[in-house]
């Protein structure tokens, strides 16, 4: 029988207000139809993985497998409700914020970390000179980087004040916390265009290995699939996130919008 687990409630933040991305700005979300600024998708994924970090620990965080998919936005200081059922091993987590669902996913534990090989993940620079994001911005199969980035100390402290998290395991084992991966999965997109408003729709993350705190995390990502669908453009990333150079962290699928539509409040 499927076991529902305890709710995690979260007040939101929006951590990217002042971010290059203006969609987490209230007057500039309006024009997309929302009624503020987002919560970036990738702190609502964290705040999904709270659940399978407390139902497996550790192990979780050096061979867990997560995806969701973000539908409706979360906004600055409301709460969101984090539900999760347990059946044959597989936790199904939703999000819901104003009674509505705004996120729905899946998260799981393998009995082992899959072999993921440097050498299928082609290490490239960033681009030396971000341009204006375009339809053929992210060419199908072109290789991109990202700047290394680290969370250390206070950085790495005040991160998990702001996804609200609370477990534990993180102080006491010296460990980052996946949602920081995430982080650096939307810097594939920031180091290599200079986007305008754009919105994180979905992803999968397999953990390989768990992050140490201070660790310096690189992405090797491979554009999958670049199209338009109702209005919006879409791009889709597979990437392997690097720890340090030289230990895989993460296999990740991205999906963003990189260009959304405009439309009117409703």
């Amino acid at each position: 029988m499927p076991n529902r687990l305890e709710t995690w409630r979260v007040e939101a933040y929006n951590t990217a207000k002042q971010s290059e991305n203006k969609m987490h700005d209230d007057t500039v979300a309006r024009r997309f139809g929302f009624s503020g600024g987002l919560v970036p998708g990738v702190d609502v994924f964290a705040y999904m993985m709270h659940v399978p970090i407390a139902r497996w620990g550790r192990d979780f965080l050096e061979r867990g497998l997560i995806e969701a998919r973000f539908m409706k936005p979360v906004y600055d200081g409301e709460t969101a409700d984090v539900d999760a059922t347990e059946h044959n091993g597989l936790l199904t987590i939703e999000v819901f914020s104003r009674t509505e669902l705004c996120a729905t996913g899946t998260a799981s534990l393998p009995a082992a970390a899959p072999a993921v090989s440097l050498n299928d993940f082609v290490e490239v620079a960033a681009v030396a000179e971000r341009k204006p994001v375009s339809a053929t911005t992210f060419e199908m199969s072109k290789w991109l980087g990202t700047a290394a980035r680290r969370w250390a100390g206070q950085d790495a402290a005040d991160y998990l004040a702001d996804i609200r998290e609370t477990d534990p395991i993180f102080a006491r084992e010296d460990l980052g916390h996946p949602g920081l991966i995430q982080r650096v999965m939307n810097r594939v997109l920031v180091d290599n265009t200079i986007l305008g408003p754009w919105i994180h729709v979905g992803s999968r993350m397999q953990l390989l290995s768990a992050a140490r705190a201070g660790d310096e995390i690189t992405a090797r990502a491979k554009v999958t699939a670049n199209y338009e669908k109702k209005g919006h453009r879409f791009v889709e990333l597979d990437a392997l996130v690097v720890a340090n150079g030289t230990t895989p962290i993460a296999h990740c699928q991205h999906t963003a919008i990189t260009q959304p539509r405009e439309q009117a409040v409703a």
